[in-house]
């Protein structure tokens, strides 16, 4: 699938990775990137056109989709993340909260454009998912059980858009260099890496893209009889 010429929507496109990913996509030949944000107001992207979608409210993903008939690859890029440990009563809030953001928010931004993307010849659905999808970090537990599911679901979805010639690709990073986690020192991935790898994957047809050493590291691990998941990430 060529990026050049596509209509792309990104979600959270107004700060780290998804401001890269709508940057990148225009530099790439895309015909039109539409970048999602709640403000669009937020979005100081030249070339794109700035959109209102909360990806935790209906209304908003059903105007979009009424709107933006042109869509050919939506990039699910909004998330949230929560730190705290699960064994805490407290954590069970943000585990609600963020099951809105990074499972049920995506679901529903693919429901609603399915439609469009086999009317408009099939496209593609790239999901941001994590390597926390396989392992969990001690104060991430919620976060990690949200990108796990949203992994199950991206496998779900991409059996049932398969038949309408719809790509669905999972991407799985370990840290990038953004914002959401500035204050972690272990080595990151810049966002331009992450994106500049997903694009040509997506020229390859490809269903899921490893981005760095953490990712295939852990990925590889869980085929064998002590996977990252139970032993813990060393260090």
């Amino acid at each position: 699938m060529q990026i050049k010429g596509k209509v792309v929507l990104v979600t959270g496109a107004n700060r780290g990775l998804g401001k890269q990913f709508a940057k990148s996509l225009l530099q790439a030949g895309a015909a039109k990137v539409y970048a999602a944000a709640r403000d669009p107001g937020s979005v100081d992207i030249e070339g794109v056109e700035a959109i209102r979608l909360d990806v935790t409210k209906p209304a908003d993903i059903a105007e979009a989709a009424a709107k933006y008939t042109d869509v050919q690859i939506v990039v699910n890029n909004a998330g949230a993340l929560a730190r705290g440990a699960l064994v805490d009563p407290a954590s069970t809030q943000d585990m609600r909260d963020l099951f809105e953001v990074n499972v049920i928010g995506p679901l529903a931004v693919t429901q609603a454009f399915a439609p469009t993307l086999k009317k408009n010849g099939g496209g593609a659905v790239i999901n941001v998912l994590s390597v926390l999808s396989w392992v969990a970090l001690p104060d991430a537990g919620a976060y990690s059980a949200s990108k796990s599911a949203a992994w199950a679901v991206t496998n779900a979805l991409r059996g049932e858009l398969r038949e309408q010639g719809t790509l669905v690709v999972g991407v799985h990073p370990g840290y990038i260099d953004t914002d959401m986690v500035a204050e972690v020192s272990a080595p990151k991935i810049s966002p331009a890496s992450v994106v500049e790898q997903v694009l040509a994957a997506v020229e390859r047809d490809e269903e899921e893209v490893l981005v760095d050493d953490t990712g295939r590291g852990v990925k590889q691990s869980l085929s064998t009889a002590k996977p990252i998941y139970i032993t813990g990430i060393p260090g």
